[in-house]
């Protein structure tokens, strides 16, 4: 059985994962400082708490589990918070992943699957986004993920270390039965605050522009189920363990979905009359953005299973409902 050291694997994404890998054949060690990470939401999995950029503890942590393989969550994730905080960002994101690459380097673990996102494409694209659409990231967020990118290529060149990074899109959607879902210290996100809105009826959930050059004047995004992604990890993984090449995939469904189409479904769904606020457009966010994940389907054999809006909804939802606190360690 192999050993997979995953740091932030306490997290919403990094949760799901493990289970994925776990129902795969693979012993999972979950690296966390648990600054965002739940402990409730890797029970049963080993954990070493640590920062990664503590190169030290991750060799001893490597060397200890003989380490075959690396999937690394661990990063800042939140956009606006970039824009205020842009060296924590660089600091956490890039030279943490530095300090991850030395301990692979030094301990001889040569693939590694990163957490990237469609952030690093930036705001002036087309659609469908491909992965050989011009990568110009509008924030620190993006520009931290991308400049890891690079890294990984050039640790690939350097020292033999192979890597898949995969870019998402918007990770949306919760485990089937409820027991693990998506809880932030500060959430950003908008099928959480749909759903808050829904159990809590405060009157303050926020549409930012209804304006926009698409059918109904909002934003389109793309949205993934969060297992789904997970299974993009598992097979990324095993693609490295056949001898893969250093690849970047996007991970997507083609299909844009609108604000205005997400509270729709969260009313059918809830049963409940989810009101809202339009709001002024935030900077930097495009009309539209879709993926192309036609390259993840052909190099890994991935498709998408769950991720039909009403199904990532619903179990978002499920989540949610018993759910109302998340996991009620804040």
């Amino acid at each position: 059985m192999p050993n997979i050291l995953i740091p932030g694997g306490a997290g919403y994404i990094g949760s799901h994962c493990v289970r994925e890998l776990k129902k795969s054949g693979y012993n999972c060690i979950v690296y966390d400082n648990f600054s965002e990470g739940h402990r409730k939401a890797i029970q049963g999995f080993e954990v070493i708490e640590g920062d990664l950029a503590d190169t030290a503890k991750l060799i001893d942590a490597i060397k200890k589990h003989n380490i075959s393989g690396v999937i690394h969550f661990a990063a800042f994730a939140l956009v606006g918070e970039s824009m205020r905080e842009p060296l924590a960002y660089y600091r956490n994101n890039i030279t943490g992943t530095i300090s991850l690459l030395e301990a692979m380097k030094q301990t001889g673990v040569k693939a590694i699957v990163f957490s990237s996102t469609c952030a690093t494409y930036g705001e002036d694209v087309s659609v469908p986004i491909t992965e050989e659409t011009l990568q110009t990231p509008c924030n620190p967020y993006g520009e931290s993920k991308l400049v890891v990118e690079w890294l990984l290529k050039r640790a690939d060149t350097a020292y033999g270390i192979k890597s898949v990074s995969l870019r998402y899109f918007n990770a949306a959607g919760a485990k089937p039965d409820g027991s693990i879902g998506e809880d932030h210290l500060l959430e950003t996100h908008l099928i959480p605050l749909v759903l808050r809105e829904a159990i809590r009826n405060e009157g303050k959930l926020q549409v930012y522009g209804g304006d926009y050059p698409t059918p109904d004047g909002s934003c389109i995004r793309d949205y993934i189920h969060v297992l789904d992604l997970a299974d993009a990890h598992v097979k990324a993984l095993s693609y490295l363990e056949a001898n893969g090449e250093t690849a970047q995939l996007n991970l997507g469904t083609g299909v844009g979905v609108s604000v205005f189409d997400i509270i729709h479904v969260a009313r059918e769904i809830t049963g409940l009359d989810i009101q809202y606020q339009i709001s002024a457009r935030r900077p930097g966010d495009p009309p539209e953005l879709v993926a192309s994940a036609e390259k993840a389907k052909r190099v890994l054999g991935w498709m998408p299973r769950r991720s039909d809006i009403k199904t990532i909804i619903a179990d978002a939802w499920n989540w949610h409902r018993s759910n109302p606190e998340g996991y009620g360690d804040r």
